[in-house]
C-alpha cells in the first residue's frame, strides 16, 4: 500500500503484530532467556549443573512469539530444551536455576533437573526427556479443555527430529477426530542431535505433515519474533473458534550443540557465525526498536537489568539448601 506525502509516493509501513510496548517486552524476554542460558552454560562448565543440559540460545523468538499470542488459562508443554519456555511462561528465574543446580527451592525440589520441571500455577506442564512424549500429553491437555467446553488452547512444542515419531501421528489422528484445540509447534532448528533434517526426513515441508488428517499448517521464520507472533495469532484464532488442531513449523537455529556435551562438529563454524550475523532474533528486534527511536542507553539499561536478574538467580541457585533425603519419597505415589 502506498500513500502520498508531500507530493511523493511512499510505502506505508506494514502494521506489526506487536505494538511498540509489546516489541520492547519481547526484546526483554528474549534477552532474559539468552542471558539465562549463557549463565547456565557457565555453571555447567563449572560442574555446578549435572546431568543433561540443552540450551535454547538462538531460538528465543519462537517461544516468546508464540506465548505472546496466548492468554490466561492456555497451556504449554515442551521437550527437554525447555528453559526458555519456562521463563517465557513467567516462571521465576531463581526457581528454574535452582532446579538446574539440584536445590530444594527448584521447581521440582531438585529432583527434575534441566529436563523435568513444571509449574501448575503458570500452566507450564513440563519439559520432557523422552523424544516426542510431550506431543501425546499436549494432546491430552487439549482434550481436557475440549471436554470442559472452554476455549483454552494447548501449545505443544517439539522438534523436527521428534516429528518422525509414531506417537506424533497418533496424536494428530485423535486431535483431528475430536477437533481438539491444540497447536502443534515444530521447532525446526535443522539438526536433530547431529543429523541434518535433510538427511532425516523425506518431508521437505513439515507444516504439511498433518495434511492426511486435514490439519492445516503454516511455516514461520523463527528468527523473527514478529513473524512468529503473526503466525501464532492465526493458529490461536483457528483453535479458539472450534476448528480443531493447527500445525505450525517454525524455522529456527540453535547456536550451541544439541546439549552441553555436544561439540557440534557436524556443521561449520562459518555456518553458525553467518546465522548470528545475519539472522539473530534479538539483534533483529533491537534494530526495530532503534527505528522506533529507542536509543542505545535505554536498551543497554534493559540488558543491565536482565544481567542482574540472572546473576541473582545464579547466586541463589548456588547458596540455597539441597533437598532433604526424604524428598526421594515425595511425589512418587498418590493414593486416591
Amino acid at each position: 500500500m502506498v500513500q502520498a506525502v508531500d507530493g511523493r509516493k511512499r510505502t506505508k509501513p506494514r502494521e506489526l503484530a506487536l505494538s511498540r510496548e509489546q516489541l520492547l517486552k519481547a526484546y526483554r524476554d528474549m534477552l532474559l532467556i539468552r542471558r539465562f542460558e549463557e549463565k547456565a552454560g557457565q555453571l555447567y562448565g563449572m560442574g555446578l549443573i549435572g546431568g543433561f543440559c540443552h540450551l535454547y540460545i538462538g531460538q528465543e523468538a519462537v517461544v516468546v512469539g508464540l506465548l505472546s499470542a496466548i492468554g490466561e488459562g492456555d497451556l504449554v508443554i515442551t521437550s527437554y530444551r525447555d528453559h526458555g519456555h519456562m521463563l517465557a511462561s513467567g516462571m521465576d528465574p531463581r526457581g528454574v536455576m535452582a532446579e538446574l543446580t539440584g536445590r530444594h527451592a527448584g521447581y521440582s525440589h531438585g529432583k527434575g533437573g534441566s529436563m523435568h520441571m513444571f509449574s501448575k500455577e503458570r500452566n507450564f506442564f513440563g519439559g520432557h526427556g523422552i523424544v516426542g512424549s510431550q506431543v501425546s500429553l499436549g494432546t491430552g491437555l487439549a482434550f481436557s479443555n475440549w471436554y470442559r467446553g472452554n476455549d483454552r488452547v494447548s501449545l505443544t512444542f517439539f522438534g523436527e527430529g521428534a516429528a518422525n515419531q509414531g506417537q506424533v501421528y497418533e496424536s494428530f489422528n485423535m486431535a483431528a477426530l475430536f477437533k481438539l484445540p491444540v497447536i502443534y509447534v515444530i521447532e525446526n532448528n535443522k539438526y536433530s542431535m547431529g543429523t541434518s533434517v535433510d538427511r532425516a526426513t523425506s518431508s521437505k515441508d513439515l507444516s504439511r505433515n498433518g495434511a492426511p488428517w486435514g490439519i492445516p499448517g503454516a511455516q514461520a521464520d523463527g528468527m523473527d519474533v514478529v513473524a512468529v507472533k503473526e503466525a501464532a495469532d492465526i493458529a490461536v484464532a483457528h483453535c479458539r473458534s472450534g476448528k480443531g488442531p493447527y500445525l505450525l513449523e517454525v524455522k529456527t537455529y540453535r547456536y550451541r550443540g544439541h546439549s552441553m556435551s555436544d561439540p557440534a562438529r557436524y556443521r561449520t563454524r562459518e555456518e553458525v557465525q553467518q546465522m548470528r550475523a545475519e539472522h539473530d532474533c534479538i539483534e533483529g528486534v533491537r534494530a526495530k526498536l532503534m527505528a522506533l527511536d529507542y536509543d542505545e542507553a535505554s536498551l543497554k539499561q534493559i540488558d543491565d537489568e536482565v544481567k542482574k536478574i540472572v546473576q541473582d538467580a545464579a547466586d541463589f541457585a548456588q547458596t540455597s539448601p539441597e533437598p532433604d533425603p526424604s524428598e526421594l519419597y515425595t511425589d512418587v505415589l498418590l493414593e486416591a
